[in-house]
């Protein structure tokens, strides 16, 4: 149990964000204040550091190539970050500490669609524009709410990109299996999956929802078999799809395919399951290369060495997308001139600019739609198999009997 300061901060929370400066007594004239509470802790933590990782880095390459222009006048960026240590109603409390007490000018989001879904009504509240790219639920994005952006696509089409590559593999899939966890993405994922599959013509043989956080997949694995689905898409958390293909393999359960929403461009999961991991589907809106340019990095290559180099592990499309997230809300401020947050809100709703993650351009309800990209694990690394339209290269399809690897 962690002991409560004042106003319901926990110890670990309040140590962590004085770590990291206070801009409460920080901000001076000429300084730009940025407010996110992140999973640093607890279940989700291991996904969560990358948003902290991100905003650190993006905060810290801006201010080296000389900040932002306001009105003529320079400023640099800081940071006010805490620690919600996955759970919802701290992360509700921290951003209204950062918003009515801590008086930062902008919020970054936390990750996983749960929270921000939760703690977008804080900017709403307030009125405080929140840029965030850890929630990807269309349940965000349906409110009206007009002072919260996405830089996920929509998570009712993060399948979309897959079920058309379904329907050109061959042997086509003849029976999927959809199983989801039962959050605010996962059950986004799974709402805007059936009719795809439904579309598509592809029979769905198993439709079934799990606690989020389950351990135990036994019995969903066991149905699986029983009914022969030949491709399985598993909307979830990364823990989870450790734990179903671990138990997959332990039950001999060997469809067509396997796709996961997660885990697959994660380089932490791919070394958690070795070998494991190989012929695994997944997707991502973003992939590290030289095409993708921008104002500090130059471009996505250039800012995945950068990553490497400070962190020592490889970036994914999360953390991509939280340096989009700051990089949106600098442009929005240049381009406001002023630090109004609801001139600033406007110049975010009129955005539109190449990024390292790629082009920032939110829609009317604030999120942007970028393509999800197939990829498959090809000898231990991610691989771009198809575009959504055509293959980039072969699957390794279909996936051998787990006995026979």
């Amino acid at each position: 149990m962690h002991t409560l300061l004042r106003d319901g901060l926990p110890c670990a929370a309040l140590a962590l964000a004085l770590s990291l400066g206070s801009p409460a007594s920080q901000a001076a004239d000429n300084q730009i204040v940025l407010g996110a509470s992140v999973q640093l802790t607890g279940p989700v933590a291991n996904t969560g550091r990358y948003y902290q990782d991100a905003y650190r880095l993006a905060v810290d390459q801006i201010n080296r190539k000389g900040g932002v222009q306001v009105g003529g006048k320079k400023y640099t960026l800081a940071l006010k970050i805490y620690d919600n240590q996955s759970d919802v109603n701290l992360s509700v409390r921290q951003y209204t500490q950062l918003v009515s007490k801590d008086k930062v000018n902008f919020l970054l989001g936390p990750f996983a669609s749960n929270f921000a879904l939760a703690d977008s009504a804080v900017s709403e509240k307030y009125q405080v524009p929140m840029v965030q790219g850890g929630g990807a639920s269309d349940q965000i994005f349906s409110r009206g709410f007009k002072y919260v952006f996405g830089t996920l696509a929509p998570a009712s089409n993060y399948f979309g990109s897959t079920i058309a590559m379904l329907k050109q593999l061959k042997p086509m899939p003849a029976q999927v299996a959809l199983l989801y966890a039962d959050d605010a993405f996962d059950v986004s994922v799974a709402k805007g999956t059936r009719p795809l599959l439904e579309q598509a013509g592809l029979k769905t043989t198993i439709d079934e929802r799990y606690s989020s956080n389950a351990s135990d997949f036994n019995t969903l694995l066991s149905q699986i078999k029983a009914k022969q689905a030949d491709a399985v898409l598993v909307a979830g958390h990364e823990t989870e799809i450790l734990n179903f293909i671990r138990q997959a393999k332990s039950l001999d359960v060997s469809p067509k395919l396997y796709s996961f929403t997660v885990g697959v461009p994660s380089e932490d999961f791919r070394k958690a399951l070795g070998a494991d991991a190989e012929y695994a589907f997944g997707m991502s809106a973003w992939l590290p290369n030289d095409t993708l340019k921008d104002d500090w990095f130059g471009d996505a290559a250039q800012f995945a060495q950068a990553w490497n180099t400070q962190y020592h592990y490889e970036p994914d499309y999360h953390a991509a997308s939280g340096v989009a997230d700051v990089e949106a809300i600098v442009k929005a401020i240049e381009k406001a001139g002023t630090l109004d947050p609801k001139a600033v809100r406007d110049a975010l709703a009129a955005s539109d600019f190449d990024s390292l993650y790629g082009r920032i351009a939110f829609a009317d309800n604030g999120q942007i739609n970028l393509d999800q990209m197939v990829i498959q694990v090809q000898d231990g690394q991610p691989a771009a198999v198809f575009d959504g339209h055509k293959f980039l290269r072969d699957a390794k399809y279909p996936m051998p009997d787990w006995a026979k690897r």
